[in-house]
């Protein structure tokens, strides 16, 4: 064999090494990259880092809202939305400052919604109105970090608080029930005459099988500019999902 053809060959191996060697990363580290690309983007799109015109232009803009579509949330997906990222319609926020959840609420169910922050189930709803319907992923049984999206809700408790925003009001519910159902009871975030609610929609367990609902009934509705502490520091927290 010369040594021209021993060359090459040692170029195609070297270059099979490289490859075989970035999957193995790949595969041993998907988790931590994709949790560490949720926490970038949801960092990103937190309702402190976003103008109050770009709320009013995103309630505007198209979007989906069949749940039926959402996928399950995996690295490849994870990895794929970051890839074809655009500019994605946020239109508020949400935190529950007793389990630690402070996410942007984008509007509609794209996949890339839920799994960077909370999405809208119906079309007309508005903070502050009807029943608020909203909806992300829970990774348990994917990860040890119990943090990540809707993930928290599986410590939800009854007269827990939760916020929502769109920065000129900040409304706020108590948590009035936390059960389980199975996906056909859609029933659960329709509007009911006379009141005023919310409610938050996340997966029971890593097959999807059920659905844990978390339930509110709404409180009161302060100014974004006249917020308590307790309300400003809700939204401020880091969040920063690297395990």
């Amino acid at each position: 064999m010369t040594k021209k053809k021993k060359s090459g060959k040692r170029i195609v191996i070297n270059f099979l090494i490289v490859v075989l060697f970035l999957v193995g990363l790949v595969l041993v580290f998907n988790k931590p990259i994709r949790n560490w690309l949720i926490g970038l983007n949801s960092s990103h799109y937190q309702i402190n880092n976003v103008t109050r015109e770009t709320i009013k232009e995103n309630k505007e803009a198209e979007a989906t809202f069949d749940f039926d579509s959402v996928e399950s949330i995996s690295f490849e997906q994870v990895l794929r939305d970051q890839m074809n990222r655009q500019a994605m319609p946020v239109i508020g926020g949400i935190a529950i400052p007793e389990v630690g959840i402070n996410l942007p609420i984008f509007k509609g169910l794209a996949n890339a919604n839920l799994a960077f922050g909370a999405g809208t189930m119906k079309e007309d709803q508005v903070m502050g109105q009807g029943n608020y319907a909203l909806a992300s992923h829970n990774v348990t049984g994917f990860t040890s970090n119990t943090n990540l999206l809707f993930t928290p809700l599986e410590r939800a408790k009854k007269g827990m608080v939760i916020y929502v925003t769109d920065k000129n009001n900040i409304y706020q519910y108590r948590i009035t029930e936390v059960f389980v159902v199975s996906p056909e009871h859609s029933e659960v975030i329709d509007d009911r005459p006379g009141k005023t609610e919310i409610t938050l929609v996340t997966c029971a367990d890593p097959g999807a099988i059920n659905r844990i609902i978390v339930h509110g009934t709404f409180e009161k509705k302060v100014a974004f500019d006249d917020a308590t502490a307790d309300m400003s520091s809700a939204f401020e927290r880091s969040y920063n999902q690297i395990l």
